[in-house]
């Protein structure tokens, strides 16, 4: 077994909290709290990681991502 480290972003929305990881593509979920987006999205990278293996695509390494606030006036 191999340990991958991947990106992952969770939002909150009306409906509660959406999640996704920036390098797999279509790698989403969603959650009614934080904590169950957060083990959600785990589960989905899991399962994206053993389809891609499965079908012997390449695992994309992980990138730095930084995230920021900034301020705009208009």
């Amino acid at each position: 077994m191999r340990n991958y480290r991947f990106s992952v972003v969770i939002e909150k929305d009306d409906d509660g909290y959406y999640a996704f990881c920036p390098e797999l593509q279509g790698c989403y979920t969603q959650g009614d709290t934080y904590e169950e987006a957060l083990t959600n999205i785990k589960d989905a990278i899991r399962l994206h990681v053993e389809d891609r293996l499965e079908n012997g695509e390449k695992i994309p390494e992980g990138v730095s991502i930084s995230l920021t606030a900034l301020e705009v006036t208009v």
